[in-house]
């Protein structure tokens, strides 16, 4: 079976954030059990597994995403990586856009001529909420505002003083378990726009075994409503201040957000069970 390591939301190796891609063969998916146990050989922020589904239907591929510890209900990191495996491998032979069917929803994945991807996912419905107790001291750092995120997503976006205050946090990771059922988006604008990006994100999901991801597309669909509210525009660029870092440019259309990226192949070898 083969196995690929794509970094996502970058255009070079070794940055963004990496996913394990397996495009399984069959109709349907292999054990629980056993996908859990490959994302945890695996050990990255996430693994998706894919499988293509018959024609006619409101998808092309299911897909499913495993942390080391457990599995997702929507990540757009690993989605990016399966779209690029998708097309660089002619799976996607034909189609411009590919649709996956999700624990989600419906995602789409549409190649550019510049062989960026722009992803189709819905838009976090935010909700303004009582700052935890507690939250401050295990950032580090005062906080201006908190928002839930909703039930697909699951984190709590905090909103920080300045992109200085992100840059520099360092969390009691113990201390985020308790306040999210995922994780936490740390935010802020940028400090200087004139250097391509809007606003800055960190994201701590201690809870799912991940201290801190390096990119996080799932985490935009919170961010980009959170911002363009702020910003008083549609279309902005994220970047996430992790030590990979990469950008995820964001546009809402509607209760969608789209995402667009690129991914790069760094690892392409065989699974052997």
């Amino acid at each position: 079976m083969r196995i690929r390591i794509v970094d996502a939301f970058t255009d070079r190796p070794f940055a963004g954030n990496p996913a394990g891609v397996l495009l399984l063969d069959s109709g349907t998916f292999p054990d629980d059990a056993w996908l859990q146990q490959v994302a945890a050989e695996v050990n990255l922020s996430e693994t998706a597994f894919a499988h293509p589904l018959p024609p006619g239907g409101d998808a092309d591929w299911a897909l499913r995403w495993f942390t080391p510890t457990a599995e997702v209900a929507m990540c757009g990191h690993a989605t990016l990586a399966t779209a690029h495996v998708l097309h660089s491998t002619g799976a996607a032979a034909g189609k411009d856009a590919v649709r996956f069917s999700a624990l989600c929803g419906i995602l789409t994945a549409a190649a550019g001529e510049d062989g960026a991807f722009t992803l189709g996912f819905p838009t976090a419905p935010l909700t303004a909420a009582a700052v935890p107790d507690g939250i401050g001291e295990a950032l580090g750092a005062d906080v201006l505002s908190a928002h839930d995120t909703g039930p697909h997503i699951g984190d709590l976006l905090i909103e920080l003083a300045d992109e200085r205050t992100v840059r520099a946090l360092t969390p009691d990771f113990a201390g985020l378990v308790a306040h999210s059922e995922r994780g936490i988006i740390a935010t802020a604008a940028a400090e200087d726009p004139a250097l391509g990006y809007d606003f800055v994100s960190r994201c701590f999901f201690p809870r799912l075994g991940i201290d801190e991801d390096p990119v996080t597309g799932s985490a935009h669909t919170a961010l980009a409503p959170f911002w363009s509210a702020r910003l008083g525009r549609l279309e902005l660029t994220g970047l996430q201040a992790s030590a990979r870092s990469g950008r995820v440019v964001t546009s809402l259309r509607d209760d969608r957000t789209l995402l667009t990226g690129r991914a790069v192949t760094v690892i392409d070898g065989d699974l052997l069970t």
